[in-house]
């Protein structure tokens, strides 16, 4: 399924209208019309919100994956199974266990918004399966691609952690997400 697919499952099963998650996200209901038809996509911001109000992970509704499903292209995850490594993430202070990170699409936002997030798939799961957690935001391709690298490079060698480099530290600005 799509990430328009995906977006219009979720909200029906929260058992709500186009206009209802529009107050929620403060946009128009012209706007989540558009996204479900696949005419583009909300800002980050906003995606965090549907993930924290709609209780849906972000990769299930970006990376066009089931929930309990591993999708997306070799350089947009890393999964080793028999192997898993503790990451840490100091500009969001989240640790995670996984043995499996994803990037997310391309978001297109103001020039200091970021453009990549980091996802990491916990080894504890629920019924749903794995969970995923956020763990990061990036400028740009080319330094989640290196995160990417390295952690699959610390797993290889059999390193036990491993602190996020190359992240960048954002703020919130009522429903935006700028890199400070």
């Amino acid at each position: 399924m799509s990430f328009a697919d995906n977006l219009k499952e979720t909200r029906k099963r929260n058992q709500l209208s186009q206009e209802e998650l529009a107050e929620i996200l403060g946009v128009s209901r012209q706007a989540v019309s558009r996204w479900e038809l696949g005419d583009g996509y909300p800002e980050v911001e906003k995606l965090i919100i549907i993930g924290e109000k709609l209780n849906v992970s972000l990769d299930y509704l970006l990376l066009n994956k089931e929930e309990s499903n591993v999708a997306g292209s070799d350089s947009e995850k890393l999964q080793t199974p028999s192997k898993s490594i503790r990451i840490t993430s100091p500009n969001e202070g989240v640790i995670v266990d996984t043995s499996f990170v994803a990037r997310s699409q391309e978001f297109k936002g103001s020039k200091n918004s970021p453009k990549y997030a980091l996802f990491a798939s916990e080894k504890s799961t629920s019924i749903f399966g794995p969970q995923n957690r956020f763990l990061s935001w990036y400028r740009d391709i080319e330094d989640i691609t290196k995160e990417i690298e390295e952690i699959n490079q610390a797993m290889d060698k059999g390193e036990a952690s491993y602190i996020l480099k190359y992240s960048v530290k954002c703020k919130r600005k009522l429903l935006k997400v700028e890199m400070e």
